[in-house]
């Protein structure tokens, strides 16, 4: 251990000059072009909503569970070990198969031929790219200094809107182009939705083969307390994943004693209850079943890292200040999330546009208005930072406060261009605090750390974010038989979110400043 770790010390003078250098950017344009992929094959099940709708007889409801259940919980429950690994292991190689899996996933969804096949495939994407941005976060955190973290967080997270605007241009372009040409179908009877989901899947695995090559930053250099690597990654991995996967948490539970044992099933009986009352209410059993597992799971995890590694989770869930940067801008994911996917199906309810019009016009309006905001909402808020310790979350504020009202205008609005107007601005808006989220929670805790914070960063963009807003909106459709109804009341949850976002401003500064001491380690070399 001791050489290992002088090894690593060796190794920092070395690569001292990658900490914001040539290298470090050019690691963070491979990472973008990976997150893009994330989005596209994420994405692209909005513009071929309407045609999977169609083909397999699905309703809104059902849509929004496998654009954002069936993928955002199994997401976020394999987001926590997989997290958890990417503090262990080689991150580029984790990636690498990460990318291989969720890229092959999105492929095999070109085949599917009903509802249950397709929600298989959306899980098995959501599995693979769990594994995605914990390793990003990491490295691009070991690869940048403080000052400049949030707008090369902000740089990554420009992927989304990136892959997500692409998404809608490729997906409307193939399917409109292979239902021109293949009416009744095409080779081995495939459909254009589907000849779309093979289309952006395959690049996947030649991007796998690029992102292999990129060299391992060394563990907390940029912060100045350098992390030896793990020598047994893969014992702590498969225990972290006993403790988050049914029914192996219940044995992992028993384990470490009987109160262990009695907490995690109370818990599990509380959750259970809470989902079929659910599942009574709204008669969809997909959705809350799943996002039963997803709280379970997590509450599951939670209970054991307080046992395992009680730094980290004081760290974390033991911190007001990260749980509420969690609940706050998960929140506001919600929304970003449900109006993303809808806004295509609304353009094509309302004013019979074609799929290939409308993912040029949205896809390329949320492609440019995203990457704008991103990149503005980092820049702005490393600055405000210099000056304020919470100034970052000011701009959490700016975007909930610009983007309210212009996406009421959107769905009230009766002239089609005007629509794409402000779907571009609020976009902007939309968009300006994905890099101060991610960049808040990596400040919160120690480097070793980073990827088990970036995946329950990520429990709030997903579960509550993606595996809520989507569905959300879908029923609310079902119901009212109004979409645009129903994408504006996604405006409903906040006063829920300004009430989180007031509380981390006033509680930041002291949880990062006190982050050495909760957690009884001490700043190393």
């Amino acid at each position: 251990m001791e050489q290992q770790a002088a090894t690593t010390a060796d190794e920092a003078e070395i690569r001292k000059s990658d900490i914001g250098g040539p290298y470090a950017w050019y690691v963070l344009g491979v990472l973008v072009l990976v997150y893009m992929i994330n989005f596209i094959d994420r994405q692209i099940i909005s513009i071929l909503a309407e045609d999977i709708k169609a083909d397999l007889g699905v309703t809104d409801a059902d849509l929004g569970f496998l654009y954002g259940t069936a993928f955002g919980v199994f997401y976020s429950l394999f987001g926590i070990p997989l997290g958890r690994l990417a503090d262990m292991w080689y991150r580029g190689r984790l990636m690498t198969i990460g990318l291989s899996v969720w890229s092959l996933m999105t492929a095999v969804s070109g085949f599917a031929q009903n509802f249950t096949q397709l929600a298989a495939a959306r899980i098995g994407v959501g599995i693979g790219e769990a594994t995605a941005s914990p390793c990003a976060f990491s490295m691009i955190s070991d690869y940048f200094p403080k000052e400049q973290r949030a707008t090369a967080l902000g740089i990554y997270s420009s992927g989304l809107y990136l892959g997500a605007g692409t998404s809608l241009f490729i997906g409307g372009l193939v399917v409109q182009s292979w239902n021109a040409a293949y009416p009744s179908g095409g080779p081995m009877g495939l459909m254009g939705w589907q000849a779309a989901f093979l289309a952006v899947g395959l690049p996947g695995l030649l991007l796998a083969i690029w992102v292999a090559t990129l060299r391992e930053p060394v563990r907390g250099l940029a912060d100045g307390h350098i992390t030896p690597a793990e020598p047994n990654p893969w014992g702590k991995f498969f225990t972290e994943l006993s403790s988050i996967v049914p029914p192996l948490t219940l044995v992992h539970a028993a384990l470490n004693g009987v109160a262990a044992l009695v907490t995690n099933v109370i818990g599990l009986a509380i959750i259970v209850a809470g989902a079929w009352g659910m599942v009574m209410l709204t008669g969809d059993i997909p959705q809350w079943a799943a996002v039963g597992l997803g709280v379970y799971a997590v509450f599951s995890w939670s209970q054991s890292l307080k046992r395992r590694d009680p730094a980290t989770y004081k760290l974390i869930w033991g911190t007001p200040a990260f749980m509420l940067t969690v609940l706050g801008f998960g929140l506001i994911a919600f929304g970003t999330y449900a109006v993303g996917f809808w806004a295509v199906p609304y353009a094509i309810r309302e004013w019979g546009v074609d799929k290939a019009t409308a993912g040029f016009l949205l896809g390329g309006g949320a492609a440019a208005s995203g990457f704008i905001g991103v990149i503005l909402g980092g820049r702005l808020s490393d600055r405000f930072r210099r000056t304020n310790p919470s100034g970052r979350i000011l701009i959490g504020f700016l975007s909930i406060f610009g983007s309210a009202p212009l996406l009421v205008w959107s769905f009230t609005t009766t002239s089609e261009t005007l629509f794409y107007i402000l779907a571009f601005v609020n976009g902007i808006f939309a968009s300006l605090w994905v890099g101060v989220a991610a960049a808040t929670t990596q400040d919160l805790v120690l480097p070793r750390m980073r990827g088990a914070a970036t995946a329950t960063y990520f429990l709030g963009t997903t579960l509550i974010g993606l595996g809520m807003g989507p569905y959300a909106v879908g029923k609310v459709s079902l119901i009212t038989g109004d979409l645009g109804v129903a994408c504006m009341s996604v405006i409903a949850v906040m006063p829920i979110t300004l009430i989180s976002l007031v509380l981390v401003y006033r509680w930041l500064p002291e949880a990062e400043a006190t982050r050495f001491e909760r957690s009884g380690e001490t700043p190393g070399a």
